[in-house]
């Protein structure tokens, strides 16, 4: 409570639930407006942005950048106070003038930050490799480790 009060903490909450929804709305009724003439099965565990374009026959590519130009705002928006947010936690832990308090914070720290280090690291390397390295069972291996391992 001294250091954020209740009501700092009810904006952040909001702020990453309105941020959450607004992006996948707009990802959502982009993908419910792409005819898709390929079929409809997808060789993943859900339905992925980039499995789903492959199946379309219209060149959705222009209005897609511009979500992911979107989501990325959101993401880096995202990571910044994460990183931020770390930052003034990982101060605060090292003004612990006990280093028994110190290892504890830390020990409830580290986990959450390797949790969430995994998280974006599996879900960038998802998205941003190239598309000479996508593979349907590499896609699957990835999937899981960015959704169901976290």
């Amino acid at each position: 409570s001294t250091l954020m009060d209740s009501r700092a903490c009810v904006r952040m909450a909001a702020a990453a639930w309105a941020s959450g929804f607004l992006n996948a709305a707009l990802h959502t009724a982009n993908t419910f407006s792409i005819p898709l003439c390929q079929g409809n099965t997808v060789d993943q565990f859900f339905c992925e942005i980039p499995q789903i374009l492959k199946l379309s026959c219209s060149d959705s590519y222009l209005r897609e950048a511009g979500l992911i130009v979107l989501s990325l705002c959101l993401f880096f928006g995202c990571f910044i106070f994460i990183v931020v947010s770390y930052v003034q936690i990982f101060t605060a832990v090292l003004r612990i003038p006990s280093e028994q308090g110190r290892h504890k914070a830390f020990s409830m720290c580290l986990p959450h930050l390797a949790v969430v280090s995994l998280f974006i690291s599996t879900g960038m390397f998802a998205y941003l490799k190239p598309p000479s390295l996508s593979s349907p069972a590499l896609d699957l291996v990835v999937a899981v480790l960015y959704v169901l391992v976290p």
